[in-house]
């Protein structure tokens, strides 16, 4: 089986249609990477490697995603770590996420940009002598 960068992966828009935002596409497919170079036989890696080779979609793969109970001790362990944050530590979290997520947009303009300026021609020659 290949993996990582021995295989081509899906890019931001094959997140779209779940995340509505391209910097939260941006950040999906990012968390969906990093997931997919787990380890072999863990399912929420499987399920990563599925989506990022684009043999499922997002959608179809959070729906047959196996009811495994490491998936279930995992959530639950998140939960209660959440549930036991200070109101403030919340709040820097939340911050700190709409940061990320503005740094994403900035990565996305900056990519952007540098794309038109490589597809756009330049002069042949300059205008003064």
């Amino acid at each position: 089986m290949q993996h990582g960068n021995e295989q081509r992966e899906v890019g931001d828009e094959e997140f779209m249609s779940l995340a509505r935002d391209e910097a939260k596409a941006r950040m999906l497919r990012k968390i969906m990477q990093n997931l997919s170079r787990g380890n072999e036989g863990d399912p929420l890696t499987e399920m990563a490697r599925d989506v990022m080779s684009g043999r499922k979609g997002i959608r179809e793969a959070i729906r047959e995603a196996p009811q495994d109970e490491s998936l279930l001790v995992r959530f639950e362990t998140f939960q209660r770590r959440w549930d036991s944050l200070s109101e403030s530590d919340r709040l820097a979290a939340e911050r700190e996420a709409r940061s990320y997520l503005e740094e994403q947009r900035q990565e996305i303009v900056t990519e952007r940009e540098a794309s038109q300026r490589a597809s756009s021609t330049p002069p042949r020659h300059s205008a003064r002598r």
